[in-house]
């Protein structure tokens, strides 16, 4: 079974959206520079589809 090389990066890119929406409900709306709230709202549904993506080019392949 081979990994894609895109999903390693999909992970990355989840967690670290994962990471910063998490941060935004610990410290409430107050008190965080705008782009964590950017990193959050953007950062997971980026690595999200990533990953979909690299999961159907990789099952396309066999």
């Amino acid at each position: 079974m081979t990994t894609s090389k895109l999903m390693p990066v999909a992970v990355l890119i989840f967690a670290c959206g994962v990471v910063a929406i998490v941060a935004m409900f610990a410290a409430g709306r107050e008190g965080l520079p705008a782009w964590v709230f950017a990193a959050g709202w953007l950062l997971a549904p980026a690595g999200l589809a990533l990953g979909v993506l690299g999961a159907v080019r990789s099952s396309k392949r066999r």
